[in-house]
């Protein structure tokens, strides 16, 4: 069955178009491949940054994306409603990047370059790099705040749900990753 999700996503079929959520996640409670392929299409974008930006390494954001659907695909059934299916889907992706992280320091692996190597690469990257560097090392929490935030759009509320924390914690974080990016990129000039 999983075969059949990992092939729905690569050989994309006609869309099929659900007049609401709740339709959606109805079809998606069939088995509808129709119905996870406009989800992926919906939201695998925001997950592949979200998860880019926890993980650092491409490839490693796109295995996550596939982890993220097929644990959905299999956890469907006990979806409640409480929180829009792209909260829900946030949470996972961010809890499945939190395991390849674990994973990947226990392993000893991480498969980042170095900064001195992607500076290397190209002056008209090296902000880009700065800034990423600058950023990864922000405590994770308000990091996540942040990317959500800024990156990605969202609002306070939803990260909140996404997060499982107060929608003034949200808002605190947010400021804290704020100074400390600052902080961080005064002091490499």
């Amino acid at each position: 069955m999983v075969g059949a999700v990992q092939l729905a996503f690569r050989n994309p079929m006609s869309a099929a178009s659900y007049a609401s959520e709740c339709e959606l996640l109805t079809a998606c409670r069939r088995r509808d491949i129709r119905a996870f392929e406009q989800l992926y299409q919906n939201h695998g974008p925001r997950l592949k940054s979200i998860a880019y930006h926890i993980l650092g390494n491409r490839q490693d954001a796109e295995d996550a994306v596939q982890e993220t659907f097929l644990k959905f695909y299999r956890t469907i059934a006990g979806f409640e409603g409480h929180s829009s299916v792209g909260t829900w889907l946030c949470r996972i992706v961010i809890n499945v990047c939190y395991d390849m992280s674990r994973k990947r320091q226990r392993e000893g692996s991480g498969r980042e370059e170095p900064l001195e190597e992607r500076l290397a690469k190209g002056d008209q990257v090296a902000l880009r790099v700065m800034l990423e560097d600058a950023l990864r090392r922000v405590q994770l929490r308000q990091r996540m705040v942040f990317l959500l935030f800024e990156v990605e759009g969202l609002r306070h509320s939803e990260i909140a749900s996404i997060l499982e924390i107060p929608e003034g914690t949200s808002k605190a974080w947010l400021f804290e990753a704020k100074k400390e990016l600052k902080r961080l990129l005064e002091a490499t000039r």
